[in-house]
């Protein structure tokens, strides 16, 4: 890492890494000057509460594998904000991303300096992406949602095609605490002529996801429906899937990612692909370039596999919602009879739901905390915890690392035969883990 980057870095955090300004005026402002390079090419856009990212990164695979230039635009990043900026599949280049910073960094200052609040963090990430995409330059651009829908700061694109992945509880102090409230959020990335590609949804959910549909004279495919997974196998290093996409099916298709909810987000993302390219009806994509696409797709932190003997796994849950999938897919995929989790999270999250999805599976919890100044201290969650699992079944760590030391302890504790560790509970807490097992 070059000292003119970790400046950058510092500037950038300096604007607030989790502050939020919902205010699309001033990102248009600082766009409109930068000549709108998020209009430059055509692009994808991705919300929901679980399953954003993956299914980013399976449309990403997708289209490069049918031979298109991709930039892809995810949140948050495990180690590197050039993560968050993917050209062709491949994190952005430090230089790339410095010269692009010189260009935005002045005219963003000047900004600035004509309104009381500063262009946030993700603010700038996002204006970055915009430009980097424009230079590369890009055939499409996969945008991720940071925050919602309607005022977030990428809802500057209107996009051909949205997707709204699974809708939960989550982010409810900015968002509300009603599904119903979320999903009239997430439904505004979805504008006049879209089409939309919805993963299926809680009634409470689907219906303003449907007012929103009918009101900008957008097309909706839903899971289920439209689109879904006709049949799934467990195999060596993932599954294998039958999905029905919008054009036809395609079989023996291998996806290197564990769990059900992973399947579903492969059916999200195949159906964006074929709204993006222009198939449906009786025109259908290559199967096997359908293949080649899926068989790439990676996503890091999610139930990976960092170290064996004992297992440990890493998995970016961080609500119920995806606890929920998580514990599904261990259930399906491992074989654990001793299984051990290691928890921390953020202090704004729902704890006692996501501890109460572990309890019928965990043997014992040991809980930490993360390097975020948000992360809830192992003391309080480690009170949580006792009321969910009992005394006897959690142990208090504050540091991660004599947190996985005393979760590895306590699987190997009987048999070594069927022993696991679950890293989870915030994408935080995965960025630590891997970093201690230098992934």
């Amino acid at each position: 890492m070059s000292s003119e980057f970790a400046q950058v870095e510092a500037e950038l955090e300096a604007r607030g890494f989790t502050r939020y300004v919902f205010d699309l005026g001033r990102i248009r402002e600082l766009l409109d000057v930068l000549g709108s390079p998020q209009l430059a090419y055509p692009s994808i856009h991705i919300t929901g509460t679980n399953g954003k990212t993956s299914t980013a990164r399976m449309i990403d695979a997708l289209l490069r594998a049918h031979g298109l230039h991709t930039g892809r635009y995810t949140s948050p990043h495990l180690e590197s904000v050039l993560e968050r900026i993917s050209l062709d599949g491949v994190p952005v280049e430090e230089e790339r991303f410095l010269n692009v910073y010189r260009e935005v960094s002045p005219v963003a200052e000047l900004l600035d300096a004509r309104h009381d609040e500063s262009l946030t963090y993700f603010d700038m990430t996002t204006a970055l992406a915009f430009a980097a995409f424009a230079d590369a330059p890009v055939d499409v651009g996969i945008i991720e949602v940071g925050l919602g829908g309607a005022e977030d700061s990428t809802n500057v694109i209107g996009a051909g095609v949205a997707v709204i992945t699974p809708i939960g509880m989550d982010h409810t102090e900015w968002l509300g605490d009603t599904l119903e409230d979320i999903a009239l959020a997430k439904s505004g990335i979805v504008h006049e002529g879209a089409t939309l590609i919805c993963a299926a949804q809680p009634d409470e959910a689907m219906s303003p996801i449907l007012d929103r549909c009918a009101e900008v004279g957008a097309t909706i495919a839903r899971e289920g429906m439209e689109f879904g997974v006709l049949r799934r196998s467990i195999a060596v290093g993932g599954q294998v899937l039958t999905l029905q996409g919008l054009g036809g099916i395609y079989d023996e298709v291998f996806l290197p990612l564990h769990g059900a909810h992973q399947a579903q987000n492969a059916a999200v993302a195949l159906a964006a692909v074929e709204a993006f390219l222009g198939v449906g009806g009786n025109k259908q994509l290559d199967p096997e370039v359908v293949r080649e696409g899926f068989a790439q797709a990676t996503s890091p932190g999610r139930l990976e596999r960092v170290r064996t003997a004992p297992t440990i796994l890493v998995d970016a849950a961080h609500n119920p919602h995806g606890m929920a999938a998580t514990v599904t897919a261990l259930g399906e995929e491992f074989s654990f009879e001793n299984l051990v989790a290691v928890v921390a999270v953020l202090g704004d999250k729902d704890v006692r739901g996501m501890l109460e999805q572990l309890e019928p599976v965990v043997s014992h919890v040991v809980a930490t905390r993360n390097t975020s100044p948000r992360s809830l201290s192992a003391e309080e969650l480690g009170e949580i915890a006792q009321e969910v699992l009992g005394e006897e079944r959690v142990t208090v760590e504050p540091s991660l690392l004599d947190a996985i030391a005393t979760a590895v302890g306590e699987a190997e504790s009987g048999s070594a035969v069927g022993a696991g560790v679950l890293i989870t509970g915030s994408v935080v807490t995965v960025a630590d883990a891997r970093k201690l097992f230098r992934v």
